[in-house]
């Protein structure tokens, strides 16, 4: 016996550039089971490899296959009279584009053959309140030809944008599922689950893919050229050369077994060096996932985590790389944004969220759903598109059209839309836990109301490039917010702001306030509040303040800004009223136009 009958992991290996030999296994009940040898490139059938009777551990059947080049061939399994892929290889040789109708059995895998130098590549480690997120589709981030890279829709398309990223703040990316999976099943492999259907359905694009897929093989129509490993390697080292992360999303059916999850884990943590998952399925075992020693230092997202279960009450992680990503801060954050009565607690309770054995992902927006535009120009959905009659999609969206349903040319309606684009992202980002936004978001891409385009591989989901020359003040905008949170300490503190003065600076690290300094109106009826920070709690120096004033309200309302410090004065330094910031002015009340939200910070008065 040798290493090379050890039947784990399942699929096709080969040990050592000393053999050509290739161990194969996988779990099977049929005496009759094996693989079928192809010529690689979709050629002939070359040889079927029966596994012997004594070549078992328990169900799993395993052998050697001996006298061909791991590079000249492709193989697929048979057990008894079925034949399928193997759904543990690390890549594949399929025919055909993207979108093209496939069967399983089109999945041709390949024997996994790793060869990558990393060099010195690490991850970074990006702490919670320093990072800034970004979800992109990988084909929808460059498809559109304004995207203006060479390899549109592609890894090698996302490199070649990634000074965009990096200028604009970006210090994180999630992408969408990216492992290997069938996009738009064949009508004959449909016709075999159609008890299933009351009616026969014809075949449709799974364009986001959450669904079951090959886990351990990146996407082959994802990259440029035929070798999709190799691109999404140089992807992942070229953006830890530039201190920025990535994070993968992977999809779990129940039926998918945790130790099954934790394998794809683990391998794409060990052989691409991804940072992180987001991890989506219903029924995960989420603690056991969380608390595997091989995962500890790769963030993980999920809807939430119950870190109390995980680490106990009084301990805190070494390195915080649970993350809480759910609907709470998105749904309550809308209906405060459109003037809903009765949101003002909730709202600052999430815009100060931040645990302390656990991140929070902040997001207004993200795949499904509105775009962050569409969030302010509809009411209702659009899905029409997509063939189902509108009946898809979620029918609760907390949107508000500004008054008038979709595109118009009204001019007081299209500037009352983008000063709510504006409110919502300045909302997103002073707000202390992580926040996140979806690609095309800060230049207002619209997917024309359809808030479910899971079956749309066309401008609907593509990033429509120009609207950034079109709209260039809400990204420019964007871009400010951004700089203002990563050089200020205070707006992404390490921990929860406790509102008191535990350090004794001489202010509250957090302090609310309203018409009258210090007296917040937390009356349901209210939608305005003001918002001090003591900047000593984020290492500035002592007397250093932050005001937000912050009116959600359709009338206007007198804020009265907190004292200074003497030889002190309040100057505006954001806003988001069309015309910009005030002057530099000393003051001690400020009036507040309706849906707006300004920005004060602590100056030492000239003389």
């Amino acid at each position: 016996m040798t290493y090379m009958d050890y039947p784990f992991p399942y699929g096709a290996y080969l040990f050592g550039q000393e053999t050509d030999g290739i161990r194969v296994s996988f779990p099977s009940e049929e005496e009759d089971c094996g693989v079928l040898i192809y010529r690689r490139g979709g050629g002939r059938l070359l040889h079927r490899h029966a596994f012997r009777p004594q070549d078992r551990l328990g169900s799993i059947r395993y052998g050697v296959i001996t006298g061909y080049k791991a590079e000249q061939i492709s193989y697929l399994f048979y057990s008894g009279d079925r034949v399928f892929p193997d759904r543990w290889a690390r890549a594949y040789e399929i025919r055909g584009k993207y979108g093209t109708p496939h069967d399983p059995c089109d999945y041709r895998a390949l024997p996994d053959r790793i060869s990558y130098d990393w060099g010195e590549d690490a991850c970074p480690r990006i702490p919670y309140e320093d990072a800034i997120c970004y979800g992109l589709h990988v084909r929808g981030f460059t498809m559109h030809s304004s995207s203006g890279v060479k390899n549109r829709g592609t890894f090698a398309g996302i490199v070649e944008k990634l000074d965009y990223l990096q200028q604009l703040g970006v210090t994180t990316i999630e992408l969408q599922p990216v492992y290997e999976r069938i996009e738009m099943e064949s009508r004959e492999t449909l016709q075999e689950d159609q008890r299933e259907y009351r009616q026969p359905r014809e075949p449709r694009l799974n364009y986001w893919g959450y669904q079951e897929g090959y886990y351990y093989a990146p996407k082959k129509s994802y990259a440029a050229g035929g070798d999709a490993a190799t691109e999404l390697r140089d992807l992942i080292k070229t953006l830890h050369s530039r201190k920025m992360e990535i994070i993968l999303q992977f999809y779990f059916p129940d039926h998918v077994s945790t130790d099954e999850i934790l394998n794809v884990l683990r391998y794409w943590s060990w052989a691409y060096h991804v940072d992180g998952f987001h991890l989506m399925g219903g029924s995960l075992q989420i603690r056991s996932i969380a608390a595997d020693p091989a995962l500890s230092d790769r963030k993980l997202w999920y809807y939430d985590f119950p870190t109390e279960q995980i680490y106990g009450y009084d301990k805190t992680p070494a390195y915080r790389n649970l993350a809480a990503y759910n609907d709470g801060y998105q749904q309550e954050m809308r209906r405060f944004l459109k003037g809903d009565e009765g949101l003002l607690q909730a709202a600052m309770q999430r815009m100060r969220c931040n645990p302390r054995q656990k991140g929070v992902i902040n997001y207004l927006t993200d795949y499904a759903g509105f775009t962050m535009m569409d969030m302010v120009s509809y009411d209702r959905k659009h899905n029409e598109d997509n063939g189902e009659n509108n009946r898809d999609g979620n029918d609760h969206n907390f949107s508000w059209n500004c008054g008038v349903e979709g595109a118009t040319r009204k001019k007081q309606i299209l500037a009352l839309r983008r000063k709510q684009f504006r409110n919502a992202f300045t909302l997103l980002l002073l707000s202390q836990g992580t926040p996140y936004f979806f690609m095309g978001d800060e230049f207002g891409r619209t997917q024309k109301g359809n808030n479910n385009p899971y079956c749309q591989d066309n401008g609907v989901t593509w990033v429509n490039w120009g609207d950034l020359g079109k709209n260039r003040e809400l990204y420019t905008c964007v871009r400010e917010l951004i700089r203002l949170r990563r050089d200020n300490r205070i707006f992404h503190l390490e921990q929860e702001c406790r509102l008191m003065d535990y350090r004794s600076f001489g202010s509250p690290d957090m302090s609310y306030h309203g018409s009258e300094a210090w007296r917040p109106g937390w009356e349901p009826y209210n939608r305005h509040i003001g918002i001090l920070l003591s900047g000593a709690y984020g290492g500035e120096e002592r007397e250093k303040y932050w005001y937000i004033a912050i009116n959600m309200h359709w009338e206007s309302h007198d804020f009265a800004l907190p004292r200074l410090p003497k030889g002190q004065v309040w100057r505006s330094e954001f806003t988001t009223r069309a015309d910009g910031p005030d002057a530099a002015a000393e003051r001690q009340a400020a009036r507040m136009e309706p849906r707006s939200i300004a920005l004060y910070c602590s100056e030492k008065q000239e003389h």
